[in-house]
């Protein structure tokens, strides 16, 4: 019962992971000291996405889903719960790569934002 329970935390934990990657900029834009966290996010997460890696939190989840006498997966997180109700056909390389461009140009354009709008407020202090 723990395992199962705790396989079920890892699985939510992963996934509170990827919207931190995928959206945290928000909130940096709200609490810019939240940055040390995401920025660090985003590379781990493109580094697996670009290189083809599986999580090592979906080894975890598998290992306490075994434990728990479960069925784990083959793969990784993305194409087992997410990939294969956006992309059917499954998850190779090349739309890992382009998943980690995505949440680039996602996060690049936050971050943007939040530099722009930091000027803003220094050059009205200034004024």
């Amino acid at each position: 019962m723990f395992a199962h329970v705790a396989a079920d935390a890892v699985l939510l934990i992963h996934f509170g992971f990827i919207v931190f990657v995928l959206l945290g900029g928000l909130l940096v834009l709200r609490v810019p000291a939240l940055a040390w966290l995401h920025l660090p996010a985003i590379a781990w997460a493109v580094f697996v996405e670009a290189t083809a890696r599986i999580c090592p939190l979906t080894y975890v989840e598998n290992a306490l889903r075994a434990k728990a006498g479960l069925a784990g997966y083959r793969g990784d997180f993305l194409s087992h719960y997410l990939l294969r109700l956006i992309y059917p056909a499954g998850l190779t390389p090349a739309t890992q790569g382009v998943l980690a461009l995505i949440v680039v140009a996602v996060n690049a354009a936050i971050y943007a934002r939040w530099f722009a709008r930091r000027q803003q407020r220094r050059r009205a202090a200034m004024s």
